[in-house]
C-alpha cells in the first residue's frame, strides 16, 4: 500500500529533468537531453527512465526535488545522503534498480 501511494504521488509530481531555463536557454549544468525521459511518458515505462542517475525519471529526486517531500511523508529518505533509501547505493550496496523492459 505504502509503495502504491508513492507511485501515485510520484506520478503527480513527476516532471523531466531537461527542462529549459527561462528564455530558452537551457541551465550549464543540465545533462544531454537524452539523458532524461521525454516529457509525458507513462511513469514505470521503459521511456520513464534517468540515464544520468539510474533511476526511473519520474522518481529521481536529484532533477525533481519537488518529489522529495513524497519520499520523506513514507519514511523513504536517507537523510545522510540526500536521496531515497529505496535508492541509495551507499547504504544498500547490493540494491539494484533496473530498467523496465521495452513493451
Amino acid at each position: 500500500m505504502k509503495k502504491h501511494i508513492l507511485l501515485v504521488a510520484v506520478a503527480v509530481l513527476a516532471s523531466a529533468c531537461s527542462k529549459q531555463e527561462p528564455g530558452g536557454a537551457s541551465s550549464a549544468s543540465a545533462a544531454p537531453a537524452a539523458a532524461h525521459a521525454p516529457q509525458g511518458v507513462k511513469p514505470g515505462s521503459h521511456e520513464d527512465w534517468c540515464a544520468e542517475h539510474q533511476v526511473p525519471e519520474s522518481m529521481c529526486t536529484r532533477c525533481n526535488s519537488s518529489l522529495i517531500p513524497a519520499f520523506k511523508a513514507t519514511g523513504d529518505w536517507c537523510q545522510e545522503h540526500g536521496l531515497p533509501e529505496s535508492q541509495c547505493k551507499q547504504c544498500n550496496p547490493k540494491l539494484e534498480i533496473k530498467r523496465p523492459p521495452k513493451s
